[in-house]
């Protein structure tokens, strides 16, 4: 008699355990990052992201598919932004390195909306400065316009100051983006997290790869 007891008793845990299944699959939608995601992409993850072609700091040719070797995290910025992109981009290369610290390796990578002033050497100066792995990427105006259009950023830039023609400001987006090999964009972060946050919120996603 006891056996048939602790045979129910097994037989009714795994029903449990397959109505938790499905009820996790049905609350998810099939998307195994649902637990860490905290807003919605309109028209869907898939709107975002695609390849592109840029130049490397060391002025060679890159493809998206070969800078996005590992899981990377995606700024567009300027290096001669005057407060905005050096916070973030130090709040990015924070959150790196806690992610670093706990096993996990994330490729912080910078990519220039100011490519008549953003040379490969500038922008090799600007991200040795603020992490060892982090990438720099330029190009033509239209290859970055390509890269930004992929990733839905916006950029604009300002009238110069008079009489100078090299100084002046680049409106900009400032969302970092994750991006997973073979998968793509997985995941956008907006500018308010600190990087204890955000490494926790990238960190979620590598749990769940």
């Amino acid at each position: 008699m006891m056996k048939y007891y602790a045979f129910g008793a097994v037989v009714a845990v795994v029903l449990v355990i397959v109505g938790m299944v499905f009820v996790t699959m049905d609350r998810n939608g099939g998307d195994k990052y649902a637990e860490c995601r905290v807003g919605q992409v309109a028209g869907g993850s898939d709107a975002i992201g695609g390849p592109f072609t840029l130049v490397d700091e060391a002025g060679e040719t890159v493809t998206s598919e070969e800078l996005i070797d590992e899981p990377s995290l995606i700024y567009f910025g300027y290096t001669f932004c005057p407060d905005v992109c050096p916070l973030d981009t130090s709040r990015n290369a924070e959150a790196v390195e806690i992610l670093e610290d706990r096993g996990m390796s994330v490729k912080p990578v910078f990519i220039s909306v100011d490519p008549d002033r953003d040379t490969p050497e500038i922008l090799q100066d600007f991200t040795d400065r603020l992490h060892p792995r982090m990438v720099g990427l330029t190009g033509s105006m239209e290859q970055v316009r390509a890269a930004s259009q992929a990733y839905r950023t916006y950029f604009k830039k300002q009238e110069p100051e008079p009489g100078d023609e090299d100084y002046y400001l680049v409106d900009h987006s400032t969302f970092s983006y994750l991006v997973f090999p073979e998968e793509g964009f997985i995941e956008f972060f907006r500018r308010d997290l600190t990087p204890a946050e955000l490494a926790d919120q990238v960190g979620c996603f590598l749990d769940n790869r």
